[in-house]
């Protein structure tokens, strides 16, 4: 093959290796924003010129061949490379500029970071955001965010984390429902309740405690220090709805339905307006939800200034926190 009819096929290479990572001609058209019969005929030239199948498919699945492998894998850091290169000259301009695409969890966007995405994009006019409402934990690299905000208690070592702000879990309930069911006063007389909760597994659903740190007056020098030492109390609870939403939870608290364990941010409003109150104040869930909201990243050498822009306005806008 002549070297220039090589030079033709570099976009093709390109595709070829987005058909890897995202392992489907439909999701690949769309993470190129092109149609799938360009990408399929992209690909379908790159075999004929290389006289040799590169993808083997099927009604149902799709994998790339040895040849097709070898491929992807001798070209991937080239391509890496010129990515990198190109986002560090788009970044020699003045504003932060181009398409981010973030993934966060739903109830999070929704209530919180929408509206500081809203101000940061008055800021940089440049940036567009393509925003991902997503529990489910995805493969940043792989499908192509650029930022994830996640509330994790260990970030992945192989990715760059921020933290963005603390968050805790809340329990809560109506005040009507406390007064005609009865206000708890420990974690045990939970069991007596509905309790509104987010499955994690098919075992009974069960929620830890442990007694809330508490001021103490000033005292005596002869005073011994209270300690810090807590044994948790893991009590099993039950109740007519669960759901892997807070807001779902939230709004099943608002009709009097129960007790409801949820991360602050998605009770923070009605909290403030009375609509809902905190049971058990002086005992703080654990292990319910983690205690840390993250902005990450995969790591690269190179971070794109609409990122570091973006993460600068979610830690000033979330810096507070979400207490009442």
């Amino acid at each position: 093959m002549e070297d220039k009819k090589i030079n033709t096929l570099w976009t093709h290479l390109h595709w070829l290796s987005v058909l890897a990572q995202q392992g489907s001609y439909t999701a690949a058209a769309s993470r190129l924003g092109v149609s799938k019969a360009a990408m399929s005929q992209r690909i379908a030239e790159l075999e004929r010129a290389a006289k040799v199948t590169l993808v083997q498919r099927t009604t149902r699945s799709l994998r790339l061949t040895e040849a097709g492998q070898k491929l992807v894998d001798d070209t991937r850091a080239s391509f890496e490379l010129i990515e990198q290169s190109f986002a560090q000259v788009r970044d020699l301009a003045e504003q932060p500029s181009g398409l981010l695409r973030v993934t966060a969890p739903v109830a999070l966007a929704r209530q919180q970071l929408v509206p500081l995405f809203a101000a940061f994009l008055k800021d940089y006019p440049e940036v567009r955001i393509e925003l991902d409402l997503s529990d489910r934990l995805s493969a940043l690299a792989t499908e192509g965010y650029d930022l994830a905000i996640r509330h994790t208690a260990r970030p992945p070592d192989t990715h760059v984390a921020w933290a963005l702000c603390a968050t805790e879990s809340v329990l809560v309930a109506t005040p009507a429902y406390l007064k005609q069911h009865g206000r708890p006063t420990t974690p045990a007389e939970l069991q007596t309740h509905n309790c509104l909760h987010y499955p994690r597994s098919q075992d009974t659903p069960a929620w830890t405690f442990e007694p809330s740190p508490v001021s103490e007056p000033a005292s005596d020098a002869a005073s011994e220090p209270r300690s810090n030492t807590f044994e948790r109390i893991t009590v099993p609870v039950s109740g007519n709805f669960a759901a892997n939403n807070s807001e779902a939870l939230r709004e099943a608290a608002l009709t009097g339905a129960g007790i409801a364990l949820m991360p602050d941010f998605s009770a923070q409003a009605e909290l403030r307006k009375g609509q809902l109150v905190r049971v058990l104040p002086d005992w703080k869930p654990v292990g319910a939800f983690a205690e840390t909201i993250y902005a990450i990243r995969p790591y690269a050498p190179h971070v794109p200034r609409a990122v570091t822009a973006l993460v600068a306005c979610l830690r000033e806008g979330l810096a507070g926190g979400f207490g009442v």
